[in-house]
Formats: C-alpha cells, structure tokens, sequence
C-alpha cells in the first residue's frame, strides 16, 4: 500500500483530524501526530486488516535544543506480510518528557523506548521495564541531549572525553 492510501485510510478511520502535517514530499514521506493519539493511531496500524503494521523497526529520538524546547520521535512502522511501512512523527516538550509506552502492542519497543530513556531522558508512561540499559543506573544525566553536561569523574574514576 502506498503513502497516500495509508492516509485515506487512516482519515476515513478517525473522522476528526489526525494529523497535524503529512510530508510526502520527502524521500521517506511521514505525518506528525499528537502525542496523545499515538498509542490509538498504533493500535490501529496494527490491528487494521488492510494496513497490518507487525513490525515496529524502530523508535528514533531527536534533540530540537533548548530553543524549540521539543524532542521528535520517530516511529517507523512495517508489515512483513505486506511489504508497506510508514513513518509517525511526534513530538514531547523538553521539560516534561514523557509519551505512551508502545510495547504492549509490540514487543521490540521495549529496548528501543528504554535505549532513549537512558541516552535522552524521555519517559514512557506504562512500560514494563523502565531503567537505563547502556549506561549505570547512577549515571547522571542524557548523553545524547544538546545540553549534557560529561561527568568530570565516575565513583572515583576520570572520564576522558
């Protein structure tokens, strides 16, 4: 199913607006939702019989700065069984972040959403399993925001960056 079929399909579904942006104008078209509708929207990627979305390949997160305020996550979504995947975009304000947890619906979120708890700091609310799983649990702060601060030492031992 192509990127403009997914849209229809997905708009004659929810009635109301969706989407706040669809990019198909782009190498890799994706649409930007409200955080509040991810975990729905999933579940019916998921669960519609023409769309069949089985495999989340991954969950990607960006530091918009401290200026924007925001992080994007980047949800890319593929059925095996149809050969069609899609992007959902979203975005958290920095100075609360946290969004639904998706790994109730599938299971490979699980490592992704606690890989960008550890490296970003954004939480996701109901996951099994929410501990940092590259860094030490006493590690102080996101490596991965615009604004991390490196540790001068760890229990004792220099960092070297």
């Amino acid at each position: 199913m192509k990127f403009k079929e997914i849209i229809t399909l997905s708009q004659e579904h929810y009635k109301s607006e969706l989407f706040i942006q669809i990019l198909d104008n782009s190498l890799m078209p994706y649409v930007i939702i409200d955080a509040e509708n991810l975990f729905s929207y999933a579940n019916f990627l998921l669960k519609n019989k023409d769309l069949y979305f089985d495999f989340l390949e991954c969950i990607t997160a960006i530091d918009n700065g401290i200026d924007k305020n925001t992080f994007d996550l980047v949800y890319n979504f593929y059925s095996i069984v149809y050969q069609h995947s899609f992007v959902v975009k979203v975005v958290v304000d920095r100075k609360q972040p946290k969004i639904c947890s998706l790994s109730s619906i599938w299971k490979t979120a699980n490592w992704h959403e606690r890989e960008i708890f550890d490296l970003f700091g954004i939480n996701f609310d109901n996951h099994p399993d929410m501990r940092r799983i590259l860094n030490p649990e006493d590690w102080q702060g996101f490596p991965l925001r615009k604004d991390y601060q490196v540790q001068s030492d760890y229990h004792g031992i220099k960092v070297e960056y």
